[in-house]
């Protein structure tokens, strides 16, 4: 993911988590800010040491990475995102991770789907 895509620094995170609006489900919890005159998204990760060891925590942050790449697209820009993992996302797969955040990001009302005929025939 590049550089400009990622939240790295405390308080561009604080600035999301006090002005923004949350979303939530049993495995994230997803603060979304709205930057009209950001052209593209950036998103935040957070898994705390609670949920696993180092290679647990990193294996999610690299899924909730992957998920939004694929859904780079579907997700509406001008908007920061921050992650948190909650403990069970610890158990889950890639497409279960991936399912997850959609549901979560269908709730903020985040994802715009395009409708594409080829799938629809599947």
């Amino acid at each position: 993911m590049k550089k400009k895509l990622r939240i790295k620094k405390n308080d561009e995170f604080q600035n999301v988590f006090q002005k923004g609006e949350s979303f939530a489900n049993r495995q994230f919890v997803v603060y979304v800010l709205e930057k009209p005159n950001q052209e593209y998204f950036r998103i935040g990760l957070s898994v705390s040491k609670k949920i696993g060891n180092a290679v647990v925590r990193n294996q999610i942050k690299r899924y909730i990475r992957q998920s939004f790449l694929e859904l780079m697209d579907e997700v509406k820009s001008g908007q920061d995102y921050v992650v948190i993992a909650r403990k069970p996302a610890a158990e889950m797969d890639f497409f279960q991770v991936k399912n997850s955040l959609i549901h979560v990001l269908k709730r903020s009302k985040s994802l715009s789907f395009k409708t594409n005929k080829s799938n629809e025939s599947i």
